[in-house]
């Protein structure tokens, strides 16, 4: 780490506790299924990719808020557990911590999620992160700090913004002209306030790159990830692995991404990394104990291939 940076990686953004059940199949509605297995786990874009960076190995800042309740504590001290700091997290008195239920189909590994949204409290650009912000290598902003775009835009930074995109939302056309690196997911570019136009992944991440400021990379589940480099299109598929559970995939690629820049690795790397860790990382239930290392996760990055389309 730079002697003058807070830290590699600042990650803003939604924290919140998932309770996984796993299932042989999907249950019809008015049905009864039995529980093969059950899972606590945190949860939350933010705080899984916080810990997914900790792992790799960087030194992580997370910045985010939980109610003052049992939930609140367990996300805490999941974070304290991969060695990320929470110095900044804040409690907020009265209010719950969100949950998820997520049933999870045993042969498949898909998962459904049912979500609580994060309470009133939204993160603000006080002095206290705009320092943060300042001193970071990376940034890490997660769907629920979109709002932060227009804020961050006209303030000084030395580290690369990186975006995790879900879906449409207030400040979105900001997030567009300062994020570094846009990583949506493949969704996305059907949404129509885009009006992108085409048939092929190709032209719609042409007609989507045109509107934005940074990188466009976009992650597509069992395909793996696309991105575009000099106006051609790359796509990395993901390695051969057992999938247990796809909880916390994409946040893990994005977490894998922003660690990936932090030890300067070029684009096609980063990419082909950020597939190794999420893939890996949907060996075990939950998104975060099937998490590697950094070692295993480079070892894995090097049987992938950077593949040239059009």
């Amino acid at each position: 780490m730079d002697q003058d940076s807070v830290c590699d990686v600042l990650v803003i953004g939604r924290a919140c506790v998932d309770y996984l059940a796993v299932v042989e199949d999907f249950p019809v509605e008015d049905s009864k299924v039995m529980l093969l297995e059950r899972v606590k786990e945190g949860g939350g874009q933010g705080t899984n990719t916080a810990c997914c960076c900790a792992r790799l190995g960087a030194s992580v800042r997370y910045v985010g808020t939980v109610g003052d309740d049992d939930e609140g504590r367990f996300c805490l001290s999941r974070l304290a557990d991969f060695g990320v700091d929470t110095a900044d997290v804040r409690r907020l008195k009265d209010k719950r911590t969100p949950v998820a239920y997520i049933v999870i189909t045993r042969a498949s590994g898909r998962r459904t999620i049912i979500y609580e949204p994060s309470p009133p409290g939204a993160i603000v650009l006080d002095e206290a992160l705009e320092a943060l912000i300042a001193s970071a290598r990376v940034v890490l902003l997660d769907p629920s700090v979109t709002h932060l775009a227009s804020a961050i835009k006209g303030m000084g930074r030395r580290g690369a913004i990186v975006y995790d995109c879900e879906r449409w939302k207030d400040g979105m056309r900001d997030m567009m002209a300062l994020a570094d690196y846009f990583i949506p997911a493949y969704p996305f570019l059907g949404d129509p306030v885009l009006a992108l136009s085409g048939d092929t992944i190709a032209q719609r991440m042409r007609g989507l790159s045109s509107q934005i400021a940074g990188q466009l990379i976009v992650t597509h589940g069992e395909d793996g990830a696309y991105y575009l480099h000099d106006g051609i299109l790359y796509q990395v598929r993901p390695p051969e692995a057992l999938i247990r559970d796809t909880t916390g995939a994409g946040d893990n690629f994005h977490a894998a991404f922003a660690f990936a820049l932090i030890r300067d690795f070029d684009l096609h790397a980063a990419v082909r990394f950020a597939v190794a860790v999420a893939t890996l990382s949907c060996r075990a239930y939950g998104g975060r104990a099937g998490l590697p290392d950094f070692e295993e996760a480079r070892e894995v990055m090097e049987r992938l291939e950077s593949r040239r389309l059009v």
